[in-house]
Order: C-alpha cells, then sequence, then structure tokens
C-alpha cells in the first residue's frame, strides 16, 4: 500500500473469479463489388463501409455493376450486417480484376479486397462470410481466400466461367485451403432491373444464406440442404437422386464442390471445403475452429499482464470450461475440456511470464451419409394364425 497508517476504513476490491466469455458475432458479411452509379458518399471507392441497413444500401447502390445484385441477393436470405468494399470497373476485364484484388497504397490505405483487413478497426467487427460475387476469377478467389486466412473468415467462391461439371471438378483442384469452398453452378431469378428472369450468383446467395443460418440455428450447421429463398431455377441441369451416388450432384460432391439441386425447393448439396485435411474436410469443422480460436483468445484481454497467481490460471481455465460446457448444452460442439500442464508450464517459462493453457474439443459433424440397412424376414409370420385368432 502506498499509505500504511489509516485510522478508519477501506475497501479493497478482489476482482478475482472466471468471467463471462462471449461467442464472436459470425453473421458479418465481407463483400466486395463494382457499382459504378452507386452514391459516392455513401460507398466510396476502396473503402470498407458498414451496412447496417441493407435495403436503404440497395437505393444508394445504382442499378448498374455487381453491388445492388448481390445485396438483393442477401437480404431476401436475412437482414445481416455487412463490410461492403465498393471497387472500379476498370476499362477491361484484366484492370476489374486488379482493382477488385487491391493493394496497398503508399499512403497504406488498403484497396479491393485487402479493405476487408481494415473493417475490425473502423468499425469493431470483422467479415467472417467473404465473397467476391460474379468476379471472384481464380486470381480473385486466391486473393480472397488469402484474406479469408488472416481474418480467420470463410471464403465462398464459384467455380468461375465452368460450363460443365468436369470443369468445375478441375477447377476446384485449383484451391487447397480449408477456409474456402467452390460452388457450382449458378442460380436463376427475375432481375427486377433487367425485367427478365437471368442467373444470380450463387456466391451472392451462399453469403446472405450463411448468415441466415449462423442467426437461426449456428454456425455448426453447414450450407447444404436448406432451402434457398427468392430463385426460380439453376443455370446448368444437375442430375440428382438421394439414394443414387452416381449422380452428377455425387460426382460434384466427391470432388469437393458444392452444387444446386431442387428438391422442395432450391437447396446447395455440399459441406466440403477444399483442404485435403480430414479434419476440416467439412465447413462446420473450419468455422467452429475459427469460431473457438477467435471466441477464446479475445475473450482473455483482461488476463494479460495481471499477476500471474495460480488463482488467475485457475479462473482462466475455469472460465474457458464454463463456455465449452455452454456450448456443449446448445450443440454448437460434442465437448471441450480446458487444463494446466505442468509439464508444459516449467518454472523456466512460468518465470518469463508464459503461460500455457490445453484445451480440446469435437465438432459436430454433418450425417452426410446416412446407411440404412434393410433386411427382408420371414419371422412376422411365425405368429401368422395366432395374430388372426386374436
Amino acid at each position: 500500500m502506498a499509505q500504511d497508517y489509516h485510522h478508519g476504513v477501506r475497501v479493497v476490491e478482489i476482482n478475482e473469479g472466471t468471467r463471462p466469455i462471449r461467442t464472436v458475432a459470425t453473421a458479418v458479411i465481407g463483400l466486395v463489388a463494382t457499382g459504378p452509379e452507386a452514391d459516392a458518399e455513401r460507398f466510396p471507392l476502396d473503402t470498407p463501409v458498414l451496412v447496417t441497413d441493407i435495403y436503404s444500401a440497395i437505393g444508394a447502390a445504382g442499378t448498374t455493376g455487381t453491388l445492388a445484385r448481390s445485396l438483393r441477393a442477401i437480404v431476401e436470405e436475412t437482414r445481416a450486417l455487412c463490410v461492403v468494399v465498393r471497387v472500379a470497373e476498370g476499362q477491361d476485364e484484366g484492370e476489374t480484376t486488379a482493382n477488385v484484388i487491391g493493394s496497398v497504397t503508399p499512403t497504406g490505405q488498403k484497396t479491393g479486397i485487402q479493405a476487408l483487413l481494415a473493417a475490425e478497426q473502423r468499425f469493431g467487427v470483422k467479415p467472417r462470410i467473404l465473397g467476391v460475387p460474379e468476379l471472384d476469377d481464380e486470381n480473385v478467389a486466391t486473393a480472397l481466400i488469402s484474406v479469408a486466412i488472416k481474418l480467420r473468415a470463410f471464403a465462398y467462391v464459384a467455380a468461375h466461367g465452368c460450363e460443365t461439371k468436369e470443369e468445375a471438378v478441375m477447377y476446384r483442384e485449383n484451391f487447397g485451403e480449408r477456409e474456402a469452398m467452390v460452388i457450382w453452378p449458378n442460380f436463376q431469378n427475375f432481375d427486377v432491373n433487367a425485367q427478365e428472369s437471368r442467373p444470380l450468383s450463387a456466391v451472392a446467395k451462399a453469403l446472405g444464406h450463411r448468415a441466415r443460418l449462423d442467426n437461426e440455428i449456428g454456425w455448426h450447421k453447414t450450407l447444404s440442404n436448406m432451402p434457398v429463398n427468392s430463385v426460380t431455377g439453376i443455370t446448368h441441369d444437375v442430375f440428382w437422386d438421394l439414394q443414387d451416388p452416381a449422380t452428377d450432384a455425387g460426382y460434384l460432391n466427391a470432388a469437393e464442390v458444392t452444387t444446386l439441386i431442387n428438391k422442395s425447393g432450391f437447396r446447395y448439396w455440399g459441406s466440403r471445403t477444399c483442404t485435403e485435411d480430414p479434419l476440416f474436410a467439412f465447413e462446420s469443422y473450419t468455422r467452429t475452429a475459427q469460431v473457438l480460436a477467435d471466441t477464446i483468445a479475445e475473450a482473455h484481454l483482461w488476463a494479460v499482464d495481471k499477476p500471474m497467481h495460480p488463482s488467475l490460471v485457475r479462473d482462466i481455465i475455469e472460465g474457458i470450461n464454463a463456455k465449452f460446457r455452454e456450448l456443449t448444452r446448445k450443440g454448437y460442439i460434442l465437448g471441450g475440456e480446458a487444463w494446466f500442464d505442468p509439464e508444459l508450464n516449467s518454472k523456466e517459462v512460468l518465470k518469463s511470464g508464459k503461460l500455457y493453457i490445453d484445451y480440446d474439443y469435437t465438432p459436430v459433424p454433418p450425417l452426410e451419409n446416412l446407411m440404412l440397412q434393410q433386411r427382408i424376414t420371414d419371422r412376422y409370420l411365425v405368429d401368422f394364425a395366432d395374430r388372426i385368432n386374436a
């Protein structure tokens, strides 16, 4: 104490104990689009803009480019927070691609896709569902996935320019990251500006659909097999049968390409990422890992630079385990546990100000392949006469 003597009463606050851990927001969309006629004040070029009212944003997005169409596709699924970066259309496809990919200016401003990295510092939210509808050729998709890795987000990319399922499967081979899902083909719907039915980016719908599922069910549910709103068709015929793996949809899914089907409504069909690592084969596995990493890390800012007493370590472990119990009860994970490893935390390690807390968890696997075993038997004929007489 700075002053030991005091004739009276003093209160010393002891702020020990576990802290509640809040799950990070997951239904935040990161969208990069063109909009030559968009309101330049509302959507300045190469600047992340937080959209909280999508309907109002559509009114300011103009009618050309990809911005208005993408926002309309999103809002037909859900009203989610969106971080929008508008880029300029170039004189040709190459210039537009360069504008979409972006870079860093001499003044340090990030442009194009790279501007999504500045969103958290500007708005306090991190985009976690990323897409560049209609413009995501291989070069753009590669850049988008790179940003997704940095943000611990997930990127939805189209099998751009592919006219056949075989081309889509070959296109998928260009990527190997767990943070990406390749989708083929596209939807169709009525475009009010064009006043005709036209292709609708499946990536744009995936952004809104993913945010909707996060809000209504949770990030542990994959994109697959949930009805999609406000679409009227699919741009390519995709043969699908629930019981037959030898179909177009089965061929695409086996190659980790998510496709589109029409069964009691139009749906995404497929849950696989682009990685070869079976630990992150499913979209839900990757997103669970990302959500837990950010949730647990960001919840412990309060602990950094605190005096490292055993009580502090105990509070951290108990707080993490309480969060795991909550997530398990709600069905987001199957279980998880945190613990202190004495061997890893040697006196030299602790003396240097380091602390290792281990934890494990089990994500919820999607039921991708339901095997029903049907048998024929005569055992229900054994008591046939008794059942008649009864």
